[in-house]
């Protein structure tokens, strides 16, 4: 696929793959709200609103408030691609909230997972 039809998928439709990955491992879907709030700096308030009204991966993190500034500290692969050599920086900030997410349902404690 290539990355503008990535960039143009409605996070709206993405997020409930999300939570259902972590919670068939036996996460919650406050847990993947929680890393979701803590990659970009939406409050849970903020993010609501951004599923609402149906944005687009490109718009979700063009109006993140702060990406977090240890963001680059997020390494490993996601379909077997290495999250620190994406020379997309948004193709990057998608991998690593996909990151987050495997090693949230790979049962590896949040306060580790948000370096």
């Amino acid at each position: 696929m290539d990355n503008e039809k990535v960039f143009a998928m409605k996070f709206s439709k993405v997020y409930p793959l999300l939570v259902a990955k972590a919670e068939r491992k036996g996460r919650t879907q406050d847990e993947v709200d929680t890393l979701i709030c803590w990659l970009t700096g939406y409050t849970k308030e903020q993010l609501s609103q951004q599923l609402q009204k149906g944005a687009d991966y490109r718009t979700f993190f063009a109006e993140a408030p702060e990406m977090n500034p240890h963001c680059h500290l997020i390494t490993g692969s996601v379909c077997g691609i290495k999250v620190q050599e994406i020379k997309e920086p948004l193709m990057q900030k998608i991998r690593y909230l996909d990151k987050l997410v495997d090693e949230l349902a790979k049962g590896k404690p949040i306060e580790k997972i948000m370096r």
